[in-house]
């Protein structure tokens, strides 16, 4: 495993996870629902996981020339338990009455298919097991705010569709 690549891929994932930490503390700051308050929230707490488990490895294969073996959690955590409660009629109203809630769904969306993409990318790459692991896991986290993400999107698209009375057909 190259070291500059290495370092260069997690220096990049810290940096990605870190933007999309400050994306959502900032939408749950300025959020009109105190769900959407909620979720965020719990967003951006799972992205500062993340970052502290990168910084980890970050740390030791600059030491060490090596990732440090680690048990990481299962996938998904404490947003996927929320998304359920969360995605409610109530909410995707809400949301759809606040623009800024809805606009900040499509730039999550967009920020965490780019983490997906590097993730699965760099897990597909490695040679080292413990950095194959360590990418897998995240793309599988990722993956779950992703799915959960255009889940909501979706019932937003088609809530306004029904409020407008627009149907593509």
């Amino acid at each position: 495993m190259p070291t500059s690549t290495t370092l260069e891929i997690l220096k990049q994932a810290i940096l990605l996870e870190s933007r999309s930490r400050a994306f959502y503390a900032h939408v749950a700051q300025q959020a009109s629902h105190p769900e959407v308050a909620r979720f965020f929230n719990l967003m951006a707490a799972e992205e500062e996981q993340h970052i502290g488990i990168l910084s980890r490895h970050f740390k030791s294969f600059e030491k060490d020339r090596r990732l440090a073996p680690m048990d990481y959690p299962a996938a998904g955590g404490p947003a996927a338990d929320v998304a359920g409660q969360v995605l409610t009629a109530a909410l995707a109203e809400a949301v759809a009455a606040a623009g800024f809630e809805a606009a900040a769904i499509g730039a999550a969306i967009a920020l965490e298919q780019k983490a997906v993409d590097l993730y699965a990318q760099r897990s597909a790459a490695a040679g080292d097991m413990e950095e194959k692991a360590l990418y897998h896991w995240l793309s599988r986290w990722e993956r779950t705010h992703l799915d959960f993400l255009a889940t909501l999107d979706r019932e937003l698209t088609q809530k306004i569709w029904h409020d407008q009375q627009f149907w593509p057909f």
